[in-house]
């Protein structure tokens, strides 16, 4: 029997199993495990939830303490973003630099990866903790060079202050 049993997949066991529903009584025994314990809700706007230290928000370009723009065009963070969110464009300044012309983010296309800040080698592009900001209409999500300053000059407290923190991990 134990032959036939194994060759035709039929098994009184799980016969019996599924006819007496043990796998709804279990679902139901989680459920009500559940449903009798002290809810948890956060009332957003006033409430916070905490952030994970490597939550990756809102991008920034940051500046050097003298004022100039870290990135030096080398367009890794281009290359690297697999939604191709990023555009690029560069020039040789008069003392042989190169620097970007153009520096902009599509955050509708954007994931979040953190792929460009993993591949910049001058820490220019950063993803912040920011993550309450919005747009009414497409345009207003796609992030130019002088916005994307603005923001890393009007938070390089806070991004400097993470950094630091997260050193010791990379």
């Amino acid at each position: 029997m134990t032959t036939a049993t194994a060759s035709s997949g039929f098994s009184v066991k799980d016969f019996l199993k599924s006819f007496m529903l043990t796998e709804l009584f279990k679902g139901m025994v989680l459920t009500g495990r559940y449903a009798f314990k002290r809810k948890v809700t956060v009332q957003f706007p006033e409430e916070k939830t905490p952030l994970s230290p490597r939550f990756r928000g809102l991008h920034a370009l940051r500046r050097y303490e003298n004022g100039e723009e870290r990135c030096i065009a080398c367009k890794l963070c281009e290359a690297v973003c697999p939604a191709l969110a990023i555009t690029i464009e560069s020039d040789v300044r008069d003392d042989g630099s190169r620097r970007t012309t153009r520096y902009d983010i599509d955050l509708t296309k954007c994931i979040f990866c953190g792929f460009c800040e993993e591949s910049c080698p001058v820490d220019s592009i950063v993803e912040t903790h920011i993550l309450e900001y919005h747009g009414e209409k497409r345009g207003d999500l796609y992030f130019t060079k002088d916005m994307l300053l603005a923001v890393g000059d009007r938070y390089e407290k806070e991004i400097s202050a993470a950094k630091a923190a997260d050193a010791p991990y990379r």
